[in-house]
């Protein structure tokens, strides 16, 4: 199998909906299933990007940090980098640039990797502050999450495109997270416009699902209600 073909998922979203926020692998393992990625660690920790296979962290203090291998991820992502050149990005604002990368996705029924790079305008993103048992809600989790801001800001957007109908695995659409250059800004975005930036897609032709199978909260709990919209909701 051409691992770069190979989307890899830890855990689901549909998971996260009713707290389940132990972390069931590490980050170790999970960099072993791809050089680039998305996730957040045990207890909802912060926000984690992965490029050029480090991970790092963005929490809700602002700070940004390299993971060590040994931390624990409830949810992630992760692939092999080979992504191409989609389409140069001017200045775009806000709206319009989710419209516009909507646009980019050659169909809507597959799973993609999302990169850009650049500067961009304006850069609004969050990280939630690390819970702790018993763990509330994903969405009782927006109470004490932090939003920060940058403008004029050089960096590297990294995430992924999800179809609808793997909505309880996955978020629907767009999951993007944000790392600035300098390694001082980052996390879960919000906002994002563009001033010059370059969008890569890499599309993926299978999903490695990797269930905590282990975990006995997870092979116990009932999952159940609209989850789909309360990830939206969560993710917004």
């Amino acid at each position: 199998m051409d691992r770069k073909k190979v989307l890899y998922q830890h855990g689901t979203l549909a998971m996260l909906v009713p707290g389940l926020f132990t972390g069931t692998q590490t980050v170790a393992e999970l960099l072993k299933h791809g050089d680039t990625g998305i996730g957040t660690l045990t207890g909802l920790n912060g926000e984690l990007i992965i490029v050029d296979g480090v991970c790092y962290q963005a929490n809700a203090a602002g700070q940004i940090r390299q993971v060590d291998g040994h931390e624990l991820v409830p949810f992630a992502n992760s692939h092999y980098l080979q992504d191409t050149l989609a389409s140069k990005i001017g200045a775009v604002g806000q709206d319009k640039l989710w419209t516009f990368l909507e646009a980019q996705i050659p169909s809507k029924n597959l799973f993609y990797g999302v990169r850009l790079t650049g500067t961009f305008k304006k850069v609004k993103t969050r990280a939630v502050k690390e819970q702790t048992k018993p763990f509330p809600t994903l969405k009782q989790t927006a109470s004490q999450q932090q939003e920060f801001s940058r403008e004029n800001v050089d960096g590297t957007v990294i995430g992924y495109f999800a179809p609808e109908l793997y909505g309880r695995t996955a978020v629907p659409g767009f999951h993007l997270h944000f790392l600035s250059a300098d390694h001082s800004f980052g996390g879960h975005i919000l906002e994002l416009s563009s001033t010059a930036t370059k969008l890569y897609l890499q599309e993926f032709s299978s999903l490695e699902l990797h269930l905590p199978s282990e975990n006995t909260d997870f092979r116990k709990k009932k999952l159940s209600g609209n989850l789909i919209q309360e990830i939206k909701d969560a993710e917004s």
